[in-house]
């Protein structure tokens, strides 16, 4: 695809970052911008992520991008893409700020994830030219961008020092709603982030919170899901109730180890859980 450039006649999408300390002179791009302002919420956090950091970025972004919510991040390893992905698989629009040149994908390992938030209408920006290679210090200057961007940003997962923690820095000095999600406080990768609630940070337990805050409205579920059989029902209440080890539901469930396979493969079919790996399991 053609990287397009501009200087200074910033779309109206981007203009917000025009109002950032150490504004970009240029910046190139890959894709389709929004043509108008839409709520745009960055979402970073540590690439070396929990179990529950993972679910717990994949709900939040699919809500938000559920909701029109535009998901930023740096196509990175860990939280990045999972953010990424999440808005994707909701049918959403994400964009990626790249940390070099856009006619190299960095890492090389996220080229299928590049294009493919290209293929859904979304975009990778940079503001470095085509050629120039990620250098040390582009990381932590590509962070100022993720969060200039956006109207305000959400952190996963991240430990106290760390290159999240930058990008936190730069949202508050940009004047951005900074929130993070609650975590262990034994994890070292949570420790960013309850940090950040102690110093007033919004704590986030629910999509509700962040479109909230951002002025949307997301209509109340009127009804939780139900399985076309009791076996169906009696596993999705006990998901609901927080359970999530396969070997577990089967155990509460009472179900013998066939019928429960078969059960879990059924809601699997019908799109009403996913798999979170290691023999896990959450709503879809």
């Amino acid at each position: 695809m053609k990287i397009n450039s501009f200087s200074t006649d910033y779309p109206e999408f981007l203009k917000i970052i025009q109002t950032i300390a150490d504004p970009p002179k240029r910046l190139w791009y890959i894709g389709k911008l929004p043509e108008n302002r839409a709520p745009t919420v960055a979402v970073v956090g540590t690439r070396k992520l929990s179990n529950y950091g993972r679910e717990v970025a994949h709900h939040l972004c699919v809500e938000l991008a559920k909701h029109g919510v535009i998901i930023v991040s740096g196509l990175a390893l860990g939280i990045d893409a999972i953010a990424h992905r999440a808005a994707l698989e909701a049918g959403g629009t994400t964009i990626a700020i790249m940390p070099g040149g856009l006619d190299g994908i960095y890492p090389r390992m996220h080229t299928g994830l590049a294009r493919d938030i290209l293929q859904q209408g979304g975009a990778l920006i940079s503001e470095y030219p085509p050629g120039m290679t990620p250098r040390k210090h582009h990381f932590i200057a590509r962070n100022r961008l993720v969060s200039g961007i956006s109207d305000a940003l959400l952190v996963v997962e991240a430990s106290a020092k760390s290159g999240t923690m930058h990008t936190a820095s730069f949202a508050l000095d940009q004047g951005r709603t900074v929130m993070a999600v609650p975590g262990n406080i034994t994890n070292p990768v949570s420790e960013g982030c309850n940090n950040l609630i102690k110093r007033g940070a919004l704590a986030v337990t629910s999509a509700q919170d962040i479109l909230d805050e951002l002025g949307l409205f997301a209509p109340a579920q009127t009804r939780l899901p139900l399985g076309s059989t009791p076996q169906e029902t009696a596993v999705l209440q006990l998901i609901l109730a927080g359970e999530r080890n396969g070997d577990d539901l089967q155990r509460l469930s009472g179900l013998a180890p066939p019928l429960f396979s078969q059960t879990l493969t059924m809601l699997e079919i019908s799109g009403t859980i996913r798999a979170l790996g290691a023999n896990r399991w959450a709503l879809k």
